[in-house]
């Protein structure tokens, strides 16, 4: 049987599940699918015997293509493209985003026990130096299917030079989905998969140091287990890039922006770094993280502060600023404990940070990140009212006053 317009019904196997180097008529198909490249889908007489989506005579008499029927199209001659005269370019289960870290790890320096990390190479290699860094978070950006496709025919040269596979599969799968909704999904897939950081909280890098840096700070977020607030040192040159990074999520969907994956350090599971699923932990970081950028831009001094919730912010920002409208003050700290949920909380801890910056006032970001995952979390119904009263005393508690200056 085969693919009969959109549906996976049938149990034939696509080409590059079947496909065996060296057979008879390998070195012939291949030619022929890579003849497909600057071709519409359907335009290949040699091609068609190797599609297993078929188009219906509907179809064919009325000139369409279905999105099923054009990713496989594009599949097929990425799938040429990567595979050579020897090995397997299909491999199920590796994501494009695996592959992907794979290529970049091929180049990263061993420590003393004979590992290899992403934290070995340096942000700045693995999202701007580093092509298959660079092709990745092009390809998460495409604007259509064919700025796709384009993005990928590089990446798989390099993977195919660097003898790696891909699952051709879920390739495909995600080609015929980039059209329509479910394109964040596989972008955030792709992130997860490349980051790495499936049950753990796994050391990350921080952008490199060049050789003018060696007596200077750890550049950017120093390497270890914290998120990336409680490493940021902006003493460093690589500090304002990357907090214009973090920035770049304001307002996006978490693991949508390839500038933030490798500050990611919330916990994933492995179905949700091959399905692409969003988690409440990752939400929530990415959107502190957002914050956080927007918070200390322009500022030399931290403005990650333990300890300091909302409410002691508020507090301290009617203190320090004699012209503050302790009404309205309070009328928008009202709002903010009120949140229904932690897409509203998130809102209005954005309103707040812009409040805060020109006194200078910071907040625990990490109590921030862990509000934002308990605010509506379903197991846990009281935590809400339990953070709520703690913000709210911590803002009628009156500031400690200065002792008398001898």
């Amino acid at each position: 049987m085969t693919l009969s317009g959109t549906s996976r019904a049938a149990l034939q196997p696509f080409f590059w599940e079947e496909f065996v180097p060296g057979q008879p008529y390998a070195g012939r198909d291949l030619a022929a699918l890579r003849g497909g490249w600057e071709h519409e889908p359907g335009t290949v007489a040699a091609m068609r015997s190797l599609h297993r989506v078929r188009r219906t005579d509907s179809d064919r008499a009325q000139g369409q293509v279905t999105a099923s029927f054009a990713a496989e199209h594009t599949a097929l001659v990425l799938f040429a493209v990567h595979q050579g005269a020897t090995g397997r370019a299909h491999q199920q289960h590796i994501g494009l985003g695996t592959a992907c870290r794979r290529l970049v790890l091929a180049g990263a320096v061993p420590d003393a026990g004979g590992r290899r990390d992403l934290s070995d190479v340096g942000l700045e290699r693995l999202l701007a130096g580093a092509a298959a860094g660079r092709r990745l978070a092009n390809a998460a950006t495409a604007e259509d299917v064919d700025e796709l496709a384009h993005h990928l025919r590089a990446l798989v040269g390099l993977l195919r030079q660097a003898g790696i596979g891909l699952d051709y599969t879920r390739l495909f799968h995600d080609l015929r989905s980039w059209p329509g909704p479910r394109r964040g999904r596989t972008v955030r897939a792709w992130g997860l998969q490349y980051a790495d950081r499936v049950g753990t909280r796994a050391p990350g890098p921080g952008p490199s140091v060049g050789a003018a840096d060696r007596t200077a700070p750890a550049a950017g977020p120093r390497p270890g287990d914290g998120p990336f607030w409680e490493r940021y040192d902006a003493r460093v040159q690589a500090a304002g890039g990357a907090l214009a990074a973090l920035r770049s999520g304001v307002s996006r969907e978490a693991g949508a922006v390839p500038a933030l994956w490798l500050h990611y350090r919330a916990k994933v599971s492995a179905v949700q770094q091959q399905e692409g699923f969003l988690g409440r932990e990752l939400a929530a970081e990415h959107a502190a993280l957002a914050l956080f950028g927007m918070h200390q831009q322009g500022r030399v001094e931290p403005m990650h502060v333990k300890g300091r919730s909302p409410g002691s912010a508020c507090r301290l920002l009617l203190a320090r600023d004699p012209k503050a409208d302790r009404i309205a003050v309070e009328r928008f700290f009202g709002v903010l404990v009120t949140s229904v949920d932690a897409g509203e909380l998130a809102h209005h801890l954005g309103a707040l940070v812009r409040r805060l910056r020109q006194p200078g006032i910071g907040l625990d970001y990490t109590g921030l990140a862990q509000a934002l995952v308990d605010w509506d979390h379903p197991w846990r119904p009281d935590e809400q009212s339990r953070i709520r009263a703690r913000w709210d005393h911590d803002f009628r508690v009156p500031l400690p006053v200065p002792s008398a200056q001898p």
